[in-house]
């Protein structure tokens, strides 16, 4: 079995160090989280590879991170100490990670680790907007209330997330059920109409004509399709890595029409109540806006966030930036300028976030009455012209046979 050389610290502070010789690096961090060492380093002698911890794969549901977020601002508000807060917290939480990472938070907090620090070392469960608002949080001595804060936060982003989701989602089912039953057809009915076709002899009709063709079409060469969708795909995830891919791809989607609309205004939303929150919870203006930048969810208004926090270190305002940007609504460029002149910015973001909430809300709800009937139309125009197509012919010797 290979040798792992680890380091830790030890529940009184105590930096230590040993080797242990196990079947891999998860059975030595389960050895040391047993012996309460909170592991800083693992690898294999002689692997090329380091391990620091945490690296966890998987992610933590908003819903479990929510529900811990409020019971910890209750329990701190209640006044229990932290590292029984979160000794608490770890045994009830429903997710086996999430159980695991809250232990992990507590073990380093009883090392000595202040909470934001703990929590930054565990991305998959605290972001950076949650690790500054702790941070914010433990030195204002309000951690409580920024608990409590972020509990509202992220309830109101997962809701603006569900309804956007929701607003792409019905669209893209129904029109892979169209696209399915089409293919469907052409690849297996249309082929037994082809066989009664050939022995009516005489001219098919156009659009019979068409359709056979497309059924010839797929059946000869249904995997070059699939290899020109497997392409587009891989082709438009590789663009879209790209800086300067992104940035095009972004911003074709913010002009897209309809769906455009409903991406800025859920931008805008997410933007003003990320930095709302953030300024109202006492994290400092650039640090807010590198980490409001950073989760825009968009390469366009992540620039545009980037260049007002630089405008903001050479002593500008925040709407002036914005405005020139032309990226933000002129009611959402006046609003902050506002704000920031009456000095309660925070709370003009927060009302600007409310309003885009709800402006995202109407939009999707009218798209989807609009879209509803126009897929059902688009659907039943697919397979009922290929149907319609299928017995022209029938009809044409029905009256072939008829007149005679």
């Amino acid at each position: 079995m290979p040798v792992y050389a680890w380091k830790g610290k030890a529940p009184g502070g105590a930096t230590q160090s040993g080797e242990l010789t196990l079947a891999n690096k998860e059975e030595v961090l389960q050895y040391l989280r047993k012996k309460r060492i909170v592991a800083t380093e693992v690898k294999e002698k002689g692997g090329a590879l380091s391990f620091k911890l945490p690296s966890i794969k998987k992610g933590v549901s908003i819903r479990d991170l929510v529900i811990f977020t409020r019971q910890f601002s209750t329990m701190v508000n209640a006044g229990l100490p932290l590292v029984q807060c979160l000794d608490i917290l770890s045994k009830q939480a429903e997710s086996a990670l999430f159980r695991q990472i809250v232990a992990d938070v507590m073990h380093d907090v009883e090392s000595g680790s202040t909470l934001a620090e703990a929590m930054g070392k565990r991305q998959a469960a605290f972001d950076n907007l949650y690790v500054n608002m702790v941070d914010a949080g433990e030195a204002g001595g309000i951690l409580d209330d920024i608990l409590a804060r972020l509990a509202g936060y992220l309830e109101k982003a997962e809701a603006l997330r569900r309804k956007v989701k929701s607003a792409l989602t019905y669209p893209t089912v129904v029109l892979i059920v169209a696209l399915g039953a089409t293919t469907f057809m052409l690849l297996f009915i249309i082929p037994t109409f082809a066989k009664v076709f050939a022995d009516f002899g005489g001219e098919l009709p156009l659009a019979t004509r068409v359709v056979l063709g497309l059924s010839n079409f797929l059946k000869g060469f249904w995997w070059a399709l699939i290899a020109g969708i497997v392409g587009i795909v891989i082709g438009f995830r590789r663009i879209y890595k790209t800086e300067a891919g992104r940035m095009k791809l972004d911003a074709f989607f913010l002009k897209m029409p309809v769906f455009g609309n409903i991406l800025r205004k859920a931008s805008i939303a997410r933007f003003t109540r990320t930095l709302g929150t953030m300024i109202s919870s006492g994290v400092p203006i650039l640090s807010a806006l590198d980490i409001t930048a950073r989760t825009a969810g968009n390469k366009v208004i992540e620039q545009a966030i980037l260049m007002t926090k630089a405008s903001i270190g050479e002593g500008e305002t925040i709407a002036a930036p914005l405005k020139e940007s032309k990226v933000f609504p002129p009611m959402v460029v006046q609003m902050i300028s506002v704000g920031e002149e009456t000095g309660a910015l925070d709370k003009m973001l927060d009302k600007i976030a409310n309003f885009y909430d709800e402006e995202v809300n109407v939009a999707v709800d009218t798209l989807t009455s609009i879209i509803e009937p126009i897929m059902i139309v688009v659907m039943g125009t697919l397979v009922g012209g290929m149907v319609v197509a299928m017995y022209m012919p029938m009809f044409k010797l029905i009256n072939v046979v008829s007149g005679h």
